[in-house]
């Protein structure tokens, strides 16, 4: 049994009865700066009430009653926007953070079954702390992850630990801590050996209609590691390969090949398709699918008065199953190796239809993707995500979303079938995918939330 026994430093804490002077060896985190800012916020927001003044300027600076895991969730998306991440890592970043705080959440509370209990060699400390392991286990990965927004980190928890009871200073804070770091170090650990960093060999190009690379860069296929890399809850990458794509000289694709030509085409699309197109855009700005969704998520998690371990259920169900879908999907398109609709409609004179027309000088409305069209990346992650959503608070729930490839103009929605939708439109739109590539993602992203949901994180005994 390995020892949770962790010391804390402290500073001076502003306290009505006495300020006592703690200083031991802050082990469990090697951080004797962090908690020494710490006592400065914590006699900071003391004396900030005193004088009447309001919520601090760290946006996630939270009350003694406010939920930690989604304040630690807003961190983890304000960090992948800081650091560009691109979409596909951004996933598999979000699944490590967020199934550490489940994990660390529910390893005190003990409400359902652990993520991957073979991770986890260790039991959760007696009387931790559990909102205190969220944010040590949150901490921890982001660190880990992003180790030059540190301070950010830094800052985020030492506003957590000051709005907890004493300033978080107790023992069960302090016990909390360190189980959420063995947590965290534990799943980045499994996770440091799931194929993300591997080294494959060169692309190489095929005949048509197989994949080309396309402007502007003309770069082979980005991220293919992720297509046998280690699943999160699937039990392989190809679990939900899909079927065939048509064929070229079939009927769905020659209407599907007219659409995209018709509507995706940069020169004559109309605007509101073009605005469409690049609101749900994951490369528009810095947004993401794990941006965009878990941001969407936060006001419906907030509202709905879940207990701290359910809602560390929630996001780690979330993004566990978008990180398994781009698993899926990157599966499916180093499988089918398509070609997309910039190379399709400039050479369909060598497709043997006659019913799709060649033009050489056709451009999409969006820049496409330098990867595979069949499936859509998109499509199949958003349709994760959604699932998920409408599982916890049903398909025809009102909700916004906010996205930078349309700044300051959100979209609202009656269904999480609605958006779907719409993002299948905004891929077809912006010119660089066919119907059927989503129609086959959005049956991928259904089946892989639907597995998560039926198989992980599921309630003990009793507990229901």
């Amino acid at each position: 049994m390995t020892s949770h026994r962790c010391a804390i430093v402290l500073t001076r804490l502003p306290d009505k009865k006495s300020q006592t002077e703690l200083r031991r060896n802050l082990t469990c985190f090697g951080l004797l700066a962090l908690v020494v800012a710490i006592g400065v916020l914590a006699g900071a927001a003391q004396a900030g009430a005193a004088n009447g003044q309001g919520r601090s300027s760290l946006g996630s600076v939270a009350s003694a009653n406010s939920n930690i895991v989604i304040d630690w969730n807003r961190t983890l998306v304000d960090a992948l926007l800081v650091a560009h991440t691109a979409p596909q890592p951004g996933t598999r970043i979000g699944a490590i953070v967020q199934v550490s705080v489940f994990d660390a959440v529910n390893g005190i509370k003990g409400r359902y079954t652990q993520f991957h209990p073979e991770v986890i060699t260790t039991s959760a400390p007696r009387g931790a702390s559990a909102p205190a392991a969220a944010a040590g286990a949150a901490y921890t990965a982001l660190v880990a992850l992003f180790p030059a927004q540190k301070p950010t980190f830094d800052a985020q928890l030492a506003a957590t630990l000051a709005a907890l009871p004493d300033g978080g200073t107790t023992p069960p804070v302090t016990r909390g801590l360190a189980w959420g770091e063995t947590v965290a170090n534990a799943i980045l650990a499994w996770r440091s050996a799931d194929g993300f960093t591997a080294t494959l060999p060169a692309y190489i190009v095929q005949p048509l209609p197989s994949w080309q690379p396309t402007p502007p860069a003309f770069a082979p296929p980005a991220w293919r590691q992720f297509a046998a890399m280690t699943p999160w809850a699937l039990t392989s990458p190809g679990q939900f390969l899909p079927a065939l794509p048509p064929a070229v000289t079939s009927a769905r694709y020659t209407q599907d090949f007219n659409e995209v030509k018709a509507i995706g085409n940069a020169a004559t699309s109309p605007p509101d398709l073009v605005a469409t197109a690049r609101f749900w855009n994951a490369q528009g700005g810095f947004d993401t699918v794990a941006t965009i969704w878990n941001r969407t998520a936060e006001p419906l998690v907030s509202g709905g008065h879940a207990s701290l371990v359910d809602n560390a259920r929630f996001f780690a169900l979330l993004n566990s199953s978008m990180a398994d879908a781009v698993i899926a999907v990157w599966n499916a398109k180093n499988t089918y190796d398509t070609w997309r609709p910039i190379t399709a409609i400039r050479n369909a004179n060598v497709d043997s239809n006659d019913a799709t027309l060649v033009d050489p000088g056709w451009t999409p409305v969006l820049v496409t993707p330098a990867f595979q069209e069949y499936p859509s990346g998109h499509s199949g992650v958003s349709t994760a995500a959604a699932t998920v959503l409408a599982s916890f608070f049903g398909n025809d729930t009102t909700f916004t979303v906010s996205s930078d490839g349309a700044p300051g103009l959100p979209r609202t929605y009656s269904s999480f079938s609605d958006a779907i939708d719409e993002v299948a439109l905004a891929r077809i739109a912006g010119g660089i995918h066919f119907r059927f590539a989503c129609d086959a993602a959005q049956q991928m992203g259904e089946s892989v939330a639907d597995y998560a949901l039926a198989t992980k994180f599921l309630p003990r005994h009793g507990n229901h």
